[in-house]
């Protein structure tokens, strides 16, 4: 069977541009030498293997754990069904902390915490823009963190970034670590109520440590919120990616005298003007 045969057929079971991807993959080439050797043969072996991904994929598996990458903030990350695939959400997350810092000319090496960095994203991409900058990253779970450190080294910032194994802000480290500039966290979020509402692709596949945090996915900020006001110095950030709906939770939780006090609390729309991102400083 050519290649436009394979793809032709594919097309039939998923979005022409997914099968091309799927194919491109398993041949190590870009879409690109797809049309120029769409006459090629595919062999018995590979067509095996091609349809199995497309078994997968039917089955609503995320392409991203098909191929194992996912494109973020211009760097290419490794994932795997132990992380949660970054969204372009998070990248405005990565965007508002640089903004901030990029403001500040005086904090010329700062301390950033990445608490929970699944694959290593925010930590990873604010490495790559901030070569001066001093960052932890932080993962409760061992094969997270396992994949965090491979993307660090094949990106060759595994020597920028210190990765720990922590609870939030809970490992003995940071009992004695001194203050950060720049407290940074795409935590789980998401409801349980909200389970029945989720798309399988999501659902069925992705981590649910990572997604789910309580009944009303606020648990996580309701310890991480003190935990950060206590680990930041004075007129530091906090920075944090929200669940649609959690907006007026969260302030409610930074006006919390137990959490704060905290200064110039703000929201940022993400791109489809969904409250998305909370910033807040230390006084």
């Amino acid at each position: 069977m050519t290649l436009r045969d394979a793809l032709t057929e594919a097309s039939d079971r998923i979005p022409r541009r997914e099968a091309e991807t799927l194919l491109a993959h398993l041949l190590f080439r870009d879409r690109a030498w797809l049309i120029a050797h769409s006459e090629t043969e595919l062999s018995t072996t590979l067509l095996h293997s091609y349809r199995a991904l497309l078994d997968r994929r039917a089955a609503k598996e995320p392409i991203q754990y098909l191929t194992g990458h996912q494109e973020f903030y211009g760097l290419n990350l490794r994932v795997t069904r132990d992380t949660l695939i970054p969204r372009p959400e998070t990248e405005q997350l990565v965007e508002a902390v640089l903004h901030w810092i990029a403001a500040r000319t005086a904090l010329r090496t700062p301390r950033i915490l990445d608490v929970g960095t699944g694959t290593g994203a925010i930590a990873l991409a604010l490495a790559a823009h901030l070569p001066s900058a001093n960052i932890t990253a932080t993962d409760l779970y061992p094969a997270s963190l396992s994949i965090a450190e491979h993307n660090a080294g094949r990106l060759g910032l595994g020597h920028r970034i210190a990765f720990l194994q922590s609870d939030l802000l809970t490992a003995a480290q940071f009992k004695s670590a001194p203050p950060f500039d720049v407290i940074v966290s795409n935590p789980p979020y998401v409801s349980l109520y909200e389970a029945a509402t989720m798309a399988d692709e999501v659902l069925k596949h992705e981590p649910h440590t990572a997604l789910f945090a309580g009944p009303s996915g606020l648990d996580i900020y309701r310890r991480l919120i003190p935990a950060a006001h206590a680990a930041l110095t004075p007129d530091g950030l906090l920075a944090l990616e929200f669940g649609f709906g959690q907006r007026d939770a969260l302030r409610d939780l930074f006006e919390k005298p137990a959490n704060g006090p905290w200064h110039n609390v703000r929201f940022l729309d993400d791109y489809a003007q969904i409250p998305r991102i909370a910033l807040a400083t230390r006084p």
